[in-house]
């Protein structure tokens, strides 16, 4: 454990998990927008033609402001939850409507942070589960939006498991490396069995990349359960999207990679070692 503790680390990392969602929220805007620019410039340049010239576009750059009247967000616009609470969640300008998921991924972050400093205290071990809920969380809302599962977020999350495993935070480094191994050929299998089956992809590479990730972190006996708990996910969020009308156009495909990282996020917030308990089924040779 750290030097600060329980309750008191809980607070202070929950903090600090409401700074961090505010990024986590320029992340999951901005990123998807950064790869189409790149692919843009890539296939410009692959074609023998002028890149588009762009004013640069990065986590950084420009700052942040209202997509509807280009106001720049000044500092006190955006500290986390209060600023939206305080502008009535609406633009300080234009009076446009600013959404509710901005101070929900706050709010979430925050809960996942204090948990981690609940946990293992402020400790290097904590800032590591820390990173791997917030990894999560741009994936799982990233994916949910654009239908894209970026290597980068999915490789930062399977090394860094790796990593944690290496070092002790985690699981035994051979379930580890077995889990990210397994968690990839699995999903590759049935992707192409079912693609031999119908001639088409059910799924995309990224949803093989985070299911190899997240064996990294919980180990190779954990895959049938984040699998299992995948389809719990997903039959939630579903009824969710049916109540609100977002699935009234049944056309419409619905990414796997959020209900992988809900199913994620979810082992997690139960902890991995009450798993078992809850689905016993889903270890037939034991959890390690």
């Amino acid at each position: 454990m750290g030097l600060v503790a329980g309750v008191d680390a809980a607070i202070i990392a929950g903090v600090f998990g409401l700074a961090v969602g505010s990024f986590l929220n320029v992340v999951i805007y901005r990123f998807p927008r950064m790869l189409e620019r790149q692919w843009a410039a890539e296939c410009a340049e692959f074609s023998g033609q002028a890149a588009k010239q762009e004013e640069p576009f990065n986590l950084v750059v420009p700052s942040s402001r209202c997509r509807q009247c280009g106001h720049v967000i000044r500092w006190y616009e955006n500290i986390p939850v209060v600023s939206w609470l305080a502008l009535r969640g609406k633009c300080s300008q234009c009076k446009a409507p600013i959404g509710l998921r901005y101070p929900l991924v706050e709010l979430v972050t925050a809960g996942f942070f204090a948990l981690c400093g609940w946990r293992w205290g402020l400790t290097l071990q904590a800032a590591a589960w820390a990173a791997f809920a917030a990894l999560l969380i741009c994936l799982f809302l990233i994916d949910m939006d654009t239908q894209i599962l970026p290597d980068d977020l999915n490789y930062t999350l399977l090394w860094l498991g790796l990593l944690a495993a290496a070092v002790g935070w985690t699981v035994p480094l051979a379930s580890a490396v077995w889990g990210a191994a397994l968690g990839y050929g699995v999903f590759w299998l049935i992707f192409q069995g079912f693609k031999l089956a119908t001639g088409k992809e059910g799924m995309g590479y990224g949803d093989f990349k985070l299911l190899a990730a997240l064996g990294a972190w919980l180990g190779a006996h954990y895959l049938l359960a984040i699998i299992l708990l995948s389809s719990i996910v997903g039959a939630v969020i579903g009824i969710l999207l049916l109540v609100v009308g977002k699935l009234a156009n049944r056309d419409i495909p619905m990414p796997f990679g959020p209900y992988l990282a809900g199913a994620g996020l979810l082992a997690f917030a139960l902890s991995p070692a009450t798993i078992p308990a809850l689905l016993p089924f889903a270890f037939p040779f034991g959890a390690r």
